[in-house]
């Protein structure tokens, strides 16, 4: 059985600073409603204080996630250690999608480095800390960043971006209005 506390301290904030990847899981409310888990990387993750997390959320295929928060805000994010000392951490909480038009988007979006493609932030009000051994997770060696999805946005065009978004990320999969509703 693992630990679990109700905020960030800062040892864990500092080895959540060193994971190059981590995961996010939202989940629609519906019983026919798919959960939905998706990777992320590219140090795009910010802790904002004990209790409160954002993420770049960068142009993509789906908008799951955006959708299951716009309905219900139920959000967990998962760090592993693949290198080190065995670990697994979660941040369970609420989240939100600022959108570019938002009045908050500049506030946050300029804490991160500059990337193209941004399609939001999400920022998460974390209730609850969980942690656990991760005695089953592989040991990798990180070898590098993907530049694909970077240079795709560029090819793209900014200016194309929310013609994109129209298109492709309207909708989630259960349909529930994500990006542009």
């Amino acid at each position: 059985m693992g630990s679990f506390f109700d905020s960030v301290s800062h040892e864990t904030a500092e080895w959540i600073g060193q994971q190059r990847m981590f995961f996010v899981a939202t989940a629609a409310l519906g019983e026919s409603g798919h959960v939905n888990v998706s990777p992320k990387g590219l140090g795009t993750f910010l802790l904002l204080g004990a209790n409160q997390a954002a993420y770049l959320d960068l142009t993509g295929s789906g908008a799951e996630t955006i959708a299951h928060l716009r309905e219900n805000g139920r959000i967990t994010f998962m760090f592993c250690a693949f290198e080190g000392n065995p670990e697994i951490v979660r941040l369970y909480g609420r989240g939100r999608v600022v959108f570019p038009q938002d009045d908050e988007f500049e506030s946050l979006v300029s804490r991160f480095a500059p990337r193209p493609g941004i399609r939001s932030v999400i920022v998460a009000d974390i209730d609850r800390v969980g942690s656990s051994c991760g005695f089953g997770v592989p040991l990798m060696e990180f070898s590098g960043d993907r530049d694909r999805l970077d240079r795709w946005a560029i090819a793209k065009g900014e200016g194309n971006l929310p013609g994109y978004w129209a298109s492709k990320n309207a909708r989630s999969i259960d349909g529930l209005p994500a990006v542009g509703d």
